[in-house]
C-alpha cells in the first residue's frame, strides 16, 4: 500500500480529508508499527483520504515537556505548526494519544488550530457511518477482552465510550479491571517516564497493572496508546502469560475482524 504526503498533495494542488499524525511510536518503534499499518489498512479499506507528513514529521515535544525543557517544547511545536499551517491542514487524526493531547489541547496557545480525533474516535464515527462492517463470528467473537484506559485519553481528555463501543462491534465479552475509567492505573509511561528509569519503589506500575489484567481472565488486552502497550506487554510476560494473554491496540482488533 502506497500512503501519500501532504507534499505529494500539495504538489498535485489537492488536500486530502485527513492528515494520519503517526507520532515516534508509530513510526519507529518495531511493534507500534503494526499498529500504524493495523489503522492504515482500515482507512485505505474504507476509503478514506489521507496523507501523512513523511519525513516532513517531527515529534509533538510532549516527552520534552513534560521532562521538564519547555524550550525544545516550543521550539518542536512551532515548527510542527508552522508545517501544519502551511499545508493548510484542518483535521488531524493520530493513535497515540500523547499526540493528540499535545497537538489538541497545547498547540492552540501556539498558533496552531486544528481538529484533532483519536484513531479510537474516529474508529467509533465510520462504524457509526457504516463505513466499518464486521465480520459474523469474527475472530474475537465469545473471547474475553479487557480495556485499558491510558491516562491522556481517558483522565486527560474524558474519552472513556468511543473506545469500549468500538470494542461492542467484537461481539466478545468486555471485563473491566477493578480500576479502570476515571479510576483507571497509569501504565508507568507517562510523564516522559517511557524514557528513563523510574525511581525506587517496591513494585513497577506495569507489573501492577499487568497482574490486574490478567486477573480479569481476559485473553485480550484492548490498548489505545503505544506507550501503554510497551508497558502492559512487559506487564503480561512479568506475570509469565504471554502465551496466553495477547495486547492489542484497537486498530488491530478491528483491522483483523473487519469485512
Amino acid at each position: 500500500m502506497h500512503i501519500k504526503t501532504m507534499a505529494e498533495y500539495a504538489a498535485n494542488g489537492e488536500t486530502p480529508e485527513v492528515l494520519f499524525w503517526v507520532g515516534c511510536a508509530g513510526s519507529f518503534d518495531q511493534r507500534a508499527q503494526k499498529i500504524t499499518k493495523a489503522f492504515t489498512t482500515i482507512l485505505d479499506k474504507v476509503g478514506i483520504q489521507f496523507a501523512i507528513l513523511g519525513k516532513e514529521e517531527s515529534c509533538t515535544g510532549d516527552p520534552a515537556r513534560r521532562a521538564g525543557n519547555e524550550f525544545i517544547f516550543q521550539m518542536m511545536a512551532q515548527n510542527n505548526i508552522q508545517l501544519l499551517n502551511m499545508y493548510g491542514v484542518k483535521k488531524i487524526v493520530t493513535a497515540c494519544p500523547h499526540c493528540f493531547n499535545t497537538l489538541k489541547n497545547e498547540y492552540p496557545a501556539l498558533g496552531g488550530n486544528y481538529e484533532v480525533i483519536h484513531h479510537t474516535t474516529f474508529l467509533q464515527s465510520l462504524i457509526d457511518e457504516g463505513k466499518i462492517k464486521m465480520q459474523e463470528g469474527g475472530t474475537f467473537k465469545g473471547k474475553k477482552i479487557t480495556y485499558h484506559d491510558s491516562c491522556y485519553l481517558g483522565r486527560a481528555n474524558n474519552i472513556y465510550e468511543a473506545p469500549r463501543k468500538v470494542l461492542e462491534t467484537l461481539d466478545a465479552e468486555l471485563v473491566e479491571m477493578k480500576r479502570c475509567r476515571s479510576k483507571g492505573l497509569c501504565c508507568g509511561a507517562g510523564g516522559a517516564q517511557m524514557f528513563k528509569e523510574e525511581e525506587k519503589g517496591t513494585t513497577r506500575i506495569n507489573f501492577e497493572r499487568g497482574h490486574e489484567a490478567v486477573a480479569t481472565g481476559a485473553s485480550v488486552i484492548a490498548s489505545n496508546c503505544p506507550f501503554c502497550m510497551t508497558m502492559l506487554t512487559d506487564g503480561v510476560k512479568e506475570v509469565g502469560k504471554e502465551d496466553e494473554v495477547k495486547v492489542l491496540d484497537i486498530a488491530e482488533l478491528i483491522a483483523q475482524s473487519m469485512k
